[in-house]
């Protein structure tokens, strides 16, 4: 017994010596992400509008500035540099000069970026062949190239949010001219940028996958892939974040959703900012909306409490105005009209329709968005209106409302936080879709061109604020749009995930993941 008692001991030591000798188990460097999408748009980020490529340009590419890593604050003051290291305006704010780093790399081997890259990148936002944020640039008077490191901007006027247009989102994203230049339109199939992430494969409804770049300025990134899967079921999805395959996944926008998830082990579920503004856009030159009484009468129909009810009261807020709250701008002293059923009857049979109308729309099949539109359709019905939804994929509903297909358009959207930002792409004629400067404005409403024109080049802050206001004001009273709801950013991921810095923002509409991302185990 002595003997078998001394062998087992010296067996334990013998087994526990081998165990110390063996390195530490690795934290895994592959971070699988879950999308609520069929498939890709177009993987160019002055092309593409759609909420789920704009994750994947935030991890592709760098702007010239940006915010801190995690939040959303739009004051110049909290603004880092990106590309470029230092910059300065003129005291009319008229001029603007931005240093570059040195030695910055292009994916891919496409060699360094220079300040002839900004001018190209810039010159290409500006452009409505190349860029679906040309609106954007408009007071751009001159890009040019002081020398290799440096960049001067001459505007036509001064414009508010200028740094807001220059950081990595949208036509501020940064890419590389000789790439672009040298692939044309096959750019959509290999984007190159500066982040640090690189393009690495796309599989057709499948997935995008992204190699991390040795070469980032900040530093080589810890994680070494990023596979960015499509997978449109919610069931799907979150069957594949429970097993284990995937590791960070794009939420379901309601209460339930976010309860359920807080209770699966190591899981934390993100809620974040910026609050998307959901809208109807209601096409005023189109029968029979070009009638402000069955405008009036869709606004009355909608019962904003019971959607923000329905979408989650944690994870979710009636929206106020058509600017979203917590903008630079925002005013909630606006003409929303009530939840009044019997008052949309009313206007309807005074229009003409005391039976009812039937309007034909076409709609995204985007989970979130499509059970919200589900719910309005209902509210609608109540009164007398028949939505008659066609419903498809994402990235061809875009296509399809920018060619002014859809009567009524709805669209969630967030935007730099600056009111002049938000009114300009949806309410401005310049931005009217179908026109050669189009962008997103699809009631084709002009009523507030000199409001918001005035607000980019007043000086004086309070003055801005009440020409912002003024804006909001004729064009809710016009109905232009129906604001909803707002609801902000929900994901959850694995509890190793570590990105890095507190997430309480992100203009990408999705998590910020950077060199510093790892997993803790």
């Amino acid at each position: 017994m002595a003997r078998l008692i001394h062998w087992a001991a010296a067996l334990a030591t013998a087994l526990l010596v081998v165990a110390l000798a063996q390195p530490a188990l690795a934290a895994k460097t592959v971070l699988n992400v879950g999308m609520a999408a069929i498939d890709a748009g177009r993987l160019d980020p002055h092309l593409s509008a759609t909420t789920p490529d704009k994750a994947l340009f935030n991890w592709m590419f760098n702007g010239l500035v940006r915010m801190k890593q995690g939040t959303m604050n739009p004051d110049p003051a909290l603004m880092e540099g990106d590309l470029a290291e230092s910059w300065k305006s003129s005291p009319d704010g008229k001029q603007w000069t931005f240093n570059l780093r040195k030695g910055v790399q292009c994916h891919h081997g496409y060699g360094e970026f220079t300040a002839d890259d900004v001018v190209y990148s810039l010159a290409r936002s500006a452009d409505p062949k190349r860029s679906a944020f040309s609106s954007d640039f408009k007071d751009f008077d001159k890009v040019e190239a002081v020398d290799k490191y440096t960049v001067r901007i001459t505007l036509k006027n001064q414009v508010p949010s200028l740094l807001g247009l220059l950081i990595n989102y949208q036509g501020g994203n940064m890419v590389c001219k000789k790439a672009a230049e040298e692939m044309g339109e096959k750019f959509t199939q290999k984007p190159i940028g500066t982040g640090p992430f690189m393009f690495g494969e796309y599989k057709s409804k499948e997935s995008v996958t992204l190699l991390a770049n040795p070469q980032y300025f900040r530093g080589k990134p810890k994680l070494e892939k990023i596979v960015y899967r499509y997978i449109l079921s919610d069931a799907s999805r979150d069957l594949a974040f429970t097993s284990g395959e995937i590791d960070l996944t794009y939420g379901k926008q309601d209460q339930t959703w976010v309860d359920r998830m807080k209770k699966e082990k190591d899981t934390i579920v993100d809620v974040f900012d910026p609050g998307e503004l959901s809208v109807l856009y209601l096409n005023v030159e189109k029968p029979p909306l070009n009638d402000i009484r069955v405008r009036q009468a869709i606004a009355h129909a909608i019962d904003r409490n019971q959607i923000w009810q329905f979408k989650g009261k944690d994870t979710a807020r009636p929206a106020q105005s058509i600017v979203p709250i917590g903008y630079l701008g925002h005013s909630a002293d606006v003409p929303l009209l009530p939840h009044d059923p019997e008052k949309a009857k009313a206007l309807l049979k005074e229009a003409g329709y005391p039976n009812g109308l039937t309007i034909k729309i076409i709609h995204t099949n985007l989970p979130g968005m499509l059970s919200m539109m589900e719910v309005t359709q209902a509210q609608l019905r109540k009164v007398g209106i028949t939505l008659d939804m066609e419903v498809v994929e994402h990235a061809t509903y875009h296509a399809n409302i920018r060619k002014d297909m859809s009567p009524i358009v709805h669209y969630s959207a967030a935007r730099f936080p600056v009111a002049d930002v938000y009114l300009t792409q949806f309410y401005h004629s310049r931005s009217i879709v179908g026109t050669p400067t189009a962008v997103t404005n699809f009631s084709h409403c002009n009523d507030a061109d000199a409001e918001i024109d005035a607000a980019r080049v007043e000086p004086d802050v309070a003055k801005q604020k009440a020409l912002w206001k003024t804006a909001q004001q004729k064009l809710m009273a016009k109905v232009c749009g129906i604001p909803v709801y707002e609801q902000p950013q929900i994901w959850a991921r694995r509890a190793t995930l570590d990105f890095g810095f507190p997430l309480k923002g992100s203009l990408s509409l999705g998590p910020v993941v950077d060199e510093n991302t790892r997993f803790t185990q």
